[in-house]
């Protein structure tokens, strides 16, 4: 009973749907390779299922449900509007089949160029958080302080980290250096805004109960105000992340030789679309597991608040 009722899902028939679909006369010149898209929706909902089985609460299964149906309308207007009616440019905008079969004929180079940008992603990020949660906690136990370095890191933090690349490009040796910083300044204010926000909001009868009980400053710091601060400083922390993925391709689009920026300037500027299409999905695929796990670390750092 359980599984006929998973199976009676709306994007399981949106699954079904999309196969009759193929059966429909293609329309362009070119091989929309329907076999890549079938076998890419096969995947897709043999995971589906897996999920479905295995989750076991019905609000994340609904959630899983729908986010899976918006990916099969998609595919779905995708194909009508390329590989059966032509109504969107075949050079500028090609059938899922196609972007699919490039994506595995570059899996290569494609996994080469995410290497390199998550590579520059952590090393910028994590370097920033390493200096700025400290900091924050330090300037944060004055109210004096906090409130300034608040008003300051949000004027500084105003200021979008790209206008430094051409002094970066000036001063540091490589270009990865230079994105490595253009990651640790978009990350460095946001953290550094929320952990003195959260110090600052941390309810002064915390403090006191744990100054009667007559704790050291290290041990409130790190183990009173740390832990009460934390809801803040993953905003903080959740900003920096998201702006950083925006400023690096902005970046690797500037002067980079590798990276996914690189990967969608350079083909785009070849007027390869159908790369640059893979790009852009391979971008936001990245993109929502780095966000996914990022979440995941939340929910598990926060779980006392549960």
């Amino acid at each position: 009973m359980k599984l006929h009722k998973e199976l009676l899902r709306i994007s399981h028939l949106l699954f079904i749907i999309f196969l009759a679909i193929q059966a429909l006369p293609d329309r362009i010149n070119g091989n929309p390779y329907p076999a890549y898209a079938i076998m890419v929706t096969l995947a897709l909902e043999a995971f589906s299922i897996l999920i479905f089985l295995l989750v076991k609460t019905e609000e994340r299964k609904n959630l899983c449900a729908d986010i899976i149906t918006v990916v099969y309308l998609f595919l779905i207007v995708w194909t009508l509007l390329t590989a059966k009616f032509n109504i969107l440019k075949e050079a500028l905008f090609p059938p899922p089949g196609a972007v699919f079969e490039q994506t595995l004929r570059d899996g290569a180079k494609i996994f080469l160029n995410i290497r390199t940008s998550l590579g520059i992603i952590i090393q910028g990020y994590l370097l920033a958080l390493v200096i700025a949660i400290p900091l924050g906690l330090f300037l944060g136990w004055s109210v004096r302080l906090g409130n300034v370095g608040i008003y300051v890191s949000k004027f500084l933090g105003s200021i979008p980290p790209v206008v430094y690349i051409p002094y970066g490009i000036a001063l540091l040796p490589t270009f990865r250096s230079v994105s490595v910083f253009v990651i640790f300044l978009a990350s460095f204010w946001p953290a550094l805004a929320g952990t003195m926000s959260g110090v600052l909001n941390v309810e002064k009868q915390t403090i006191d109960s744990a100054a009667s009980l007559c704790v050291n400053k290290l041990s409130m710091l790190f183990s009173i105000i740390l832990p009460a601060s934390l809801p803040q400083i993953f905003i903080g922390c959740n900003q920096g992340l998201s702006v950083s993925f925006i400023l690096l391709t902005s970046a690797e689009m500037i002067g980079a030789r590798s990276g996914l920026g690189y990967y969608i300037k350079n083909y785009s500027d070849l007027g390869d679309y159908k790369r640059t299409i893979v790009g852009v999905i391979v971008i936001g695929i990245v993109v929502s597991v780095m966000v996914f796990f990022f979440n995941k670390l939340q929910r598990f750092m926060l779980r006392w608040k549960e």
